[in-house]
Parts: C-alpha cells; structure tokens; sequence
C-alpha cells in the first residue's frame, strides 16, 4: 500500500459522519490508500471499528495511543498524505484550524502536513452563515485551505438550508483534483 497515494480522511462529530463510510469505500475504489482520523465527538456518531473495517487502516482518534512501533503517529501520517480530507467538517473544528488550536490528531496533522488540505463542512445554515465562521472559512482559504460545499438540502435538524454536506462522488472528483 505504500505506493498508493495516502487520502488522510479526518472525520468530526457532525451527523454526517455516517457519509465517511461512503467517502472511504470510494476513494478505495479509486486506488487511494485511506487512513481515518476521527476526532473525539466523531466516535459518538460512528465508530472506529466501522472505519477500520472499511478502509483497511486503523482509524485513529487518540493522539496518544501505543503506536505498533516507535513513530511519533502525526508527524508520519502527515508526511505520507497526498492530501488530507476533512468531511464532514463541524464549526468546531474550522474554528480550531483557522484560530491554530491543534489539541487532537486531526488538527495535529493538518497542521504539519504539507499536503493539500480539502475541507467539506456540514453543519446547520444558521452555523455555516455565522459571521465568525464565514471569518475563520475566509481566513483558511487565505492559508490555503481548499473547500467544497455545503450544498443546499434537508438538514439533520428538519430544516431545508445550506448545510448539507457535499455528495460524496463530488467530493472524491475534488480529492482527486488536489491530491498531489
């Protein structure tokens, strides 16, 4: 699997994170190799045991977990990626990207890897269209950040609005644009 370029798929605690299992099924399909990283609030809407399974990889969520060998997890993982996905991306993590906060695996290795990075937020309108976050969206397409979506749909909250996260098969068309 080494030869294949590394989608590193980071995962966040929206109810959207059922779609990861789609995404990762996909970018196999393309002859990706996918390493999920899922934050802490991602594990309360799927599993790791489910991403694992799907991916082929273990899906990781803890910064400090006994790795198999000595490897400090981040810094290799980020080396590796071709491109680092977020999808679903919540405001949460946006935020913590755009303010510097890394203080869990995903935002580590977003942080230190020099691969192009592809967030896909999902959240409710009223978050997504929140100025603060319309600023720290902003300031990471500054950085460099690349976005897709949100698309316009029914919502998890019943709503119909701008929130929906983007169609997986788009979000792989993307991935495989930018992955380098």
């Amino acid at each position: 699997m080494k030869d294949k370029k590394l989608v590193v798929l980071g995962v966040t605690g929206s109810i959207a994170a059922y779609k990861a299992c789609e995404l990762a099924g996909l970018l196999k399909k393309e002859g990706f190799e996918v390493q999920v990283l899922l934050t802490e609030n991602a594990k309360e809407f799927i599993t790791p045991l489910t991403l694992t399974t799907i991916s082929g990889n273990k899906a990781i969520s803890g910064m400090f977990e006994t790795p198999e060998e000595w490897d400090p997890v981040h810094i290799s993982i980020a080396d590796r990626a071709a491109i680092v996905l977020i999808a679903p991306a919540t405001a949460s993590v946006i935020g913590k990207l755009a303010s510097g906060i890394c203080d869990d695996i995903l935002t580590c290795v977003t942080y230190a890897t020099k691969a192009p990075v592809l967030i896909a937020p999902a959240m409710n309108t009223n978050m997504y269209r929140h100025p603060i976050t319309q600023e720290n969206i902003s300031k990471l397409k500054k950085a460099g950040y690349n976005f897709i979506g949100p698309c316009e749909g029914k919502l998890a909250c019943g709503a119909e609005g701008l929130g929906r996260l983007e169609q997986p098969a788009g979000i792989v068309k993307a991935v495989k644009r930018l992955a380098k």
